[in-house]
């Protein structure tokens, strides 16, 4: 029995399944996966449709998930040059913006599920938890997409919104939580390692990035990269060994 964490496979289904395969995962482990499983690549609905076979894998709502259904129950319709004139503003702006961070591949993967699967994708989004709580490895861990913004440390999870857990990066050179290590996804490794050096990601050659966990300050960064050079990391929080594909 060992608990695995993951996050931001971006529609990698190769990678995914590769990495279940490394770990050795069993029906007696359990997986979280942190957010940001579609979009980019072009297996993420694959990715979730695997996911929804598995009673101890538990996902984690991340941005792109919370752009998708927004859209997802106006994409069950069949789209005409008349739903594309009516469509109201506000959805308009949503499609637009999901589209311009890699939603057009999992809208093209939506449209070529049947009615009944499209339906099972958005009742398995709304399922998708805010944060969760973990103990491991005599340690205690809290797993959020991205971050905590508007952070105090006696404010309880539950008085966060949605859009403080999904959207703002959590920052490596804090200590939010002195007894408990914070898990987030959302920003590539890479980027807090250059942070580090005191250097923008954009000034670290390609070649020179680390695309490694990044653990500091009780903090835990996960997102490999999959979908940016990197790749898919894969942390077992019973014993902090990490593992990559």
């Amino acid at each position: 029995m060992a608990t695995y964490v993951m996050s931001d496979i971006h529609g990698d289904y190769e990678r995914y399944r590769k990495m279940l395969q490394l770990i050795s995962f069993q029906d007696t482990d359990t997986l979280y996966i942190l957010g940001d499983i579609i979009d980019r690549g072009s297996n993420g609905i694959k990715i979730l449709q695997d996911m929804m076979m598995r009673p101890n894998v538990y996902p984690i709502l991340g941005n792109h998930e919370y752009m998708a259904s927004l859209c997802m129950e106006w994409l069950l319709q069949e789209v005409t040059e008349d739903s594309i004139k009516d469509i109201e503003p506000e959805l308009m702006q949503g499609l637009t913006e999901w589209m311009n961070v890699g939603g057009s591949v999992t809208i093209k993967e939506f449209h070529a599920l049947t009615l009944e699967e499209r339906e099972d994708i958005i009742d398995y989004l709304s399922e998708f938890s805010l944060f969760e709580e973990v103990k491991a490895g005599g340690r205690d861990y809290i797993l959020v997409h991205a971050g905590l913004e508007n952070f105090r440390p006696e404010r309880h999870l539950e008085d966060y919104d949605l859009s403080e857990f999904i959207f703002h990066k959590a920052n490596w050179t804090k200590v939010y939580f002195p007894d408990k290590y914070l898990v987030t996804g959302h920003v590539p490794t890479h980027v807090a390692y250059a942070q580090e050096r005191g250097l923008l990601s954009s000034e670290v050659p390609k070649e020179e990035r680390k695309h490694t966990i990044f653990i500091r300050n009780n903090n835990i960064f996960i997102d490999c990269g999959c979908m940016y050079g990197g790749q898919l990391g894969c942390l077992c929080l019973d014993t902090m060994e990490e593992f990559y594909v």
